[in-house]
C-alpha cells in the first residue's frame, strides 16, 4: 500500500507505525496569531452574514438552516477568541484580524443578490470546503504538544464544519430545481473560486502567514 502523505510535513506514520507529527515543532507565536485571529474574524463575519440572510429569507426551509449555521459560527468564534495568545497590552481585539481574500471572498458573496442558489453554492461549494481544507492543514501543521489547545479547538471546530459542509450541499441541490438554477450557482462559486487564483492564495479560506 502507497505512503499516505502529508502535504505539509512527513508521512502520517512511518514504517514503525509511529506518528512522525510528534517530532514537529510548535508553530511560531506570529503564525499561531495570525491564524487564530483570521479564524475568529471569519467565523464571526459567517455568524454575521447567515443571520442577515436568515432574517431576509423567504422559504421557511432556507430561513431555519441559516439561523442555525449562524449560532454555530457564533459559538466558534467564541472558541477562537478563547484560544488567542496571550500577550500583556494585546488584546484578543487587536489580533483579530480580516484575512484580505477572505473579507472579499465574504464581502462577493454577500452581494450576489437574493437568489437563494447562487448565495448557498457560493457558501457550502466554495467558502466552507475551503474553510474545512485551511482547519485540515493547520491540523497537520501543528505540534501535537506545544499547539494542544489549538488542536482540540480544530478537532471541535472542524467536526461541526463538515457536518454543516455536507447538510449545505444537500440544501444547494433541492434548490437546484431549474437549469437557471444550476447556472446561477455555477456562476457564483466561479466567481468566488476566481477571488482565490487571482490572490494566488492556495489552499485553504483565509491563507497562510508567510
Amino acid at each position: 500500500m502507497p505512503e499516505l502523505l502529508d502535504p505539509l510535513g512527513p508521512a502520517l506514520g512511518g514504517p514503525d507505525g509511529s506518528n512522525q507529527r510528534t517530532e514537529r515543532a510548535s508553530l511560531p507565536l506570529p503564525v499561531t496569531e495570525s491564524l487564530v485571529g483570521g479564524y475568529r474574524w471569519t467565523e464571526q463575519r459567517l455568524f454575521e452574514l447567515l443571520g442577515t440572510w436568515a432574517a431576509e429569507a423567504t422559504a421557511p426551509e432556507l430561513r431555519v438552516h441559516l439561523d442555525a449555521q449562524s449560532g454555530r459560527h457564533a459559538w466558534h468564534a467564541s472558541l477562537w477568541a478563547d484560544r488567542l495568545p496571550v500577550r500583556d497590552g494585546v488584546s484578543a481585539d487587536e489580533l483579530t484580524v480580516a484575512p484580505t481574500v477572505a473579507a472579499r471572498v465574504l464581502a462577493s458573496l454577500d452581494r450576489s443578490g437574493p437568489e437563494a442558489a447562487p448565495l448557498v453554492a457560493g457558501l457550502y461549494r466554495v467558502v466552507l470546503p475551503r474553510l474545512v481544507t485551511g482547519y485540515a492543514n493547520h491540523l497537520r501543521a501543528a505540534a501535537p504538544v506545544g499547539d494542544g489547545p489549538v488542536i482540540r479547538a480544530l478537532r471541535l471546530v472542524m467536526s461541526d464544519e463538515v457536518e454543516d459542509w455536507h447538510a449545505g450541499e444537500r440544501l444547494v441541490q433541492r434548490l437546484l430545481t431549474h437549469p437557471d438554477d444550476v447556472d446561477s450557482a455555477s456562476v457564483a462559486t466561479r466567481e468566488l473560486e476566481s477571488l482565490f487564483v487571482e490572490a494566488g492564495t492556495g489552499e485553504g479560506l483565509t491563507g497562510w502567514p508567510l
